[in-house]
This record gives C-alpha cells, structure tokens and sequence, in this order.
C-alpha cells in the first residue's frame, strides 16, 4: 500500500487568506503517487486516498475561483463550490484513461461554479439554454477592451457561441448597462422633466398600503415561525448568512465559528432551508 503522504488537516480557519495559505502547503502529487491512490480509491473504495487526491488540488479549485470574481459573488463560497465540483471529480476519476486529475477536475469544478453563478447573480436570468449560459461565461473574454461590439463582432460571436445575434447584443446591453439616476439633478431647472417624474406611485394608493402591510405582517409572522422551528445552530446559520442586511457570513467564517468544517456548515444550511420552505407552504 502506498505510503500516505504529508496532508495534515487543518484547524478551523479564520480568514480566507489564511485558506490559501494552508492549501498551498499541501504537496503536489507526482503522477506516479496519483496512480497509486486513484488505483485505491478505485479498487478498495480508500477514503484516504480520496482525502489525498482532494487536498492535494484544493490550489487548482482557488485558481480556477479566482476568474470568477467579477460576478460580485463571494470568494470563499466560490472556492466551496468549486471544491464540491472537484470532490465528484475525483470520485468519478478513472486512473486507467492516462489523463492526469487536474485535466480532469477542471470541467467538474467549472461546471459547479458556473451552477452557483446561475442561481446567485440576477444577470443571469436570461440564461436559460445551454448556449445562453456559454454566452454568459465567455462574452467578456471574447469582446476584449473593444468599447462597443460592431456588427460584425456580433455576427462572429454568435456563430461562434451559436446563439442569436440579437441575443449577443441583449447580453452585451445588460453587460455594459449603467445605474440611470432617477431624481432631480440639483442643477436643472424647474422645468426640465426627471425620469422620477414620470413614475406613478401605485403603492400610495390606500387599498395598496392596507394590502402591502398585511402582506409584510404574514410573511414576518411565517418567516419567523420557520426559524422557531429550527435548532439554535441552524437558526443562527440561516439568519447570519441570508438574513443580515450588511456583511453576510461566509461558509468559512461559520465554519471557523462553530469549529467544524465549511461542508458541514452547507449541510446544516441546506437541511435548515429545506425545513423553512416546508414550514411556510403549510
């Protein structure tokens, strides 16, 4: 049996810089210490070489969560969900295809965080086909510094991703969209017309504002039954990551809390919301 190597598991982490630091301590694997613990893995369902192969690629999953910052999502939950992508990589890997593990892992690990950007980023609506969402990811790389997309950039983009001009251009326009001011500019004058202006206030109305605040006091009175439900662990989990206006917790930095691992805290998490959602369609 191969000798195991030199992956310690840390202690609860509190910072993601202090992640990084901690991964990149773990050795790389030569391909021949690769083969060996695929092989037990493969052969004799070894949980420890399945703990090796994970650990010693946990570099690859922060470089690969690293280009998807730019969609204003978390970096830690990036990394979480990359490093799910890489763990079903690696239970899936076949030591007997000659490919190395981070050929392999890399679509696995792509894919899971292209998942999490589907559900978490409001641009991403509109991406509902496969060749939509190929759309999505490569838009940007594709375009360059170019200011503007010309007609033929769009033409060739399109044919390369296979998806509608006009779909190149809706995406292009959501891309490079601005926020609109919709108030008085200080400086114009009486006269001059702002978009708020032309805003009718439907909420103003007084069946509205009755129907509003019922609304707000059944959902308030739901939501907060939901949480009673749950065990204090879970509520807090739930009410520090997705409840809290300003600087939702991490995974990590729950994790480092509670002294477990961030997986763990995902579970807890996902088994709380389960809960909620049955207690509220009740």
């Amino acid at each position: 049996m191969t000798q195991a190597l030199a992956f310690p598991v840390p202690n609860a982490l509190g910072n993601i810089d202090q992640y990084v630091q901690a991964v990149n301590r773990y050795p790389l694997l030569t391909e021949a210490q690769e083969q060996a613990l695929a092989q037990r893995l493969k052969n004799d369902n070894d949980l420890d070489a399945a703990r090796q192969l994970v650990l010693s690629h946990l570099r690859l999953v922060i470089s690969i969560a690293r280009n998807y910052l730019g969609y204003g999502l978390p970096h830690a939950d990036l990394i979480q969900e990359g490093n799910i992508g890489l763990m079903k990589a690696v239970k899936r890997f076949d030591p007997a295809r000659g490919v190395r593990l981070v050929s392999f892992a890399m679509h696995w690990i792509k894919a899971e965080i292209h998942e999490y950007i589907v559900r978490n980023w409001r641009l991403v609506k509109i991406a509902t086909t496969k060749a939509q969402r190929k759309l999505f990811f490569n838009l940007r790389s594709m375009r360059g510094d170019a200011a503007s997309l010309s007609p033929e950039d769009v033409r060739g983009i399109a044919g390369k991703l296979g998806v509608k001009p006009e779909e190149v251009v809706e995406m292009e326009t959501r891309f490079a969209g601005g926020e609109i001011g919709i108030d008085r500019n200080p400086d114009d004058d009486d006269e001059r017309a702002a978009p708020i202006d032309w805003l009718a206030d439907e909420s103003a109305e007084p069946v509205e504002v009755i129907a509003a605040a019922e609304t707000a006091r059944l959902h308030d009175q739901g939501l907060k039954g939901a949480l009673a439900g749950l065990d204090e662990r879970s509520r807090a989990i739930v009410q520090r990551r997705w409840l809290v206006e300003d600087n939702p917790a991490t995974l990590h930095e729950l994790a480092a809390e509670y002294g477990v691992s961030a997986e763990r805290i995902r579970q807890i998490e996902a088994k709380a919301m389960q809960k909620m959602r049955l207690a509220l369609s009740a």
